[in-house]
């Protein structure tokens, strides 16, 4: 009995709500479909992510679910841990690589700080690495057997976490910089009014918040250790995590546009002096 309850000790801090997790399992389920379906249709390959980012959320919350009516259970735990933990650095890279979309369809390559083809391999790169130590992190964790395991499990994710925060900061400046430059002096391709570019930027601007305040608040987390609030409060994971990752989720449905794919500049202003002598 006592080594039961020390297991139970050292999985969870509460018993997962059940009616929360159902929750959950359904928005991210919905939001799992609809992303694929956008997916399929646009044929925006490079919004895969998102798709795989959904599902591991929806898997994640379905271990949550589970582990409902059996908190001793290692299998739930692992799952929710690992898939929610990881399902953002996924959302991140999705993001990384529209960012270089907008730049080549705007025809403004030399506002940016990075060339667009190196935005997508420099961040994604990043965005790899946060990957491996934060499941690296999770799997020492799951397999921890005294203290000092998960001691150094936690470190792992808390710098996986600080690495994310930094690449994502050096990317929004990158993003603003080019963002302010265009505004400026925009490009014959982002001064057609069927490209809304600035509303793209609005949603990258968006999602990149809503992934920054969350990998904030799990820094935050795990620097408190298993016994702070946030990790002994469950209400907390669904309010900086559950509910940013659904609204960012939401938000980057909208991204799934064709018009985002760059286009050979010369047909581009041939078909945009068409247009103009249709117009006259």
């Amino acid at each position: 009995m006592a080594s039961n309850e020390a297991v139970e000790f050292k999985l969870w801090p509460y018993t997962p709500s059940l009616a929360g997790g159902v929750i959950a399992v359904i928005v991210f389920g919905l939001l799992s479909i609809a992303h694929l379906v956008r997916l399929i249709k646009s044929r925006t390959w490079f919004c895969i992510p998102f798709v795989v980012g959904a599902i591991f959320e929806t898997i994640g919350y379905i271990g949550r679910t589970a582990a409902h009516s059996d908190t001793t259970s290692i299998g739930p735990y692992v799952c929710q841990s690992l898939l929610i933990l990881l399902a953002p650095i996924l959302f991140a890279a999705s993001v990384y690589m529209i960012l270089s979309r907008i730049v080549r369809r705007c025809g403004a390559e030399s506002y940016s700080l990075i060339r667009p083809q190196w935005v997508t391999r420099i961040f994604v790169a990043g965005d790899v690495l946060c990957f491996l130590m934060q499941s690296s992190g999770g799997g020492l964790l799951a397999n921890a057997k005294k203290q000092s395991d998960v001691d150094l499990g936690e470190h792992v994710i808390l710098g996986g976490l600080i690495l994310q925060i930094l690449i994502f900061g050096f990317f929004v400046v990158v993003a603003g910089v080019f963002h302010s430059r265009l505004r400026q002096k925009p490009t014959v391709e982002a001064a057609d009014p069927g490209l809304p570019w600035e509303r793209y930027m609005i949603l990258l601007y968006t999602a990149s918040g809503c992934i920054t305040v969350r990998n904030v608040c799990r820094v935050v987390e795990y620097g408190l250790g298993r016994d702070g609030y946030l990790l002994t409060h469950e209400w907390c994971l669904y309010l900086y995590d559950f509910l940013l990752m659904a609204v960012t989720l939401s938000v980057c449905l909208m991204w799934y546009d064709r018009n985002v794919q760059p286009q050979k500049r010369d047909s581009y202003e041939m078909a945009h002096v068409d247009s103009q002598k249709d117009s006259v």
